[in-house]
């Protein structure tokens, strides 16, 4: 399997300077980032919480589907979303406090039960839930009538 890479060049200090993360592998984008953006308003520029909420969503997409169609099933759509928070480490600094994930699919012929479970199947296998397993993860998933 590849890897995937992106760079940050950051330029001052943290209260008044601020930097470009570019998506290198891709060559998608490059987005702002400072630290007043990403603890108050955004402003229009991204942050490393937005990126790994963008990482675990799309992961965890991703990885519902294969766990569905592993399963006998045949996904249709999968709306997922993920809510980073940081906050306070008693230890100093900052920390990712939690990650609240929706997930929202329709799945023809799959009953409640079977898919909360699938759901949390895939919740743990994810590889970014693992990447981040220091944090508190929370999953709600439901079924799209």
């Amino acid at each position: 399997m590849p890897s995937r890479d992106a760079t940050t060049r950051w330029e001052g200090d943290l209260q008044t300077g601020g930097g470009n993360v570019t998506l290198d592998s891709s060559n998608a984008g490059q987005f702002r980032v400072t630290f007043p953006a990403r603890t108050g308003d955004p402003d229009g520029m991204t942050s490393p919480e937005e990126l790994i909420a963008a990482a675990h969503s799309s992961c965890l997409a991703m990885n519902f589907t294969g766990t569905v169609k592993r399963a006998g099933f045949t996904p249709g759509t999968v709306d997922v979303s993920a809510e980073v928070t940081l906050g306070p480490d008693p230890d100093g600094g900052f920390k990712l406090t939690e990650i609240a994930v929706t997930l929202v699919a329709k799945v023809e012929g799959l009953d409640k039960d079977k898919f909360a479970e699938l759901a949390a199947t895939a919740e743990k296998t994810c590889p970014i839930s693992k990447a981040l397993a220091g944090t508190t993860i929370t999953l709600d998933a439901s079924l799209a009538e």
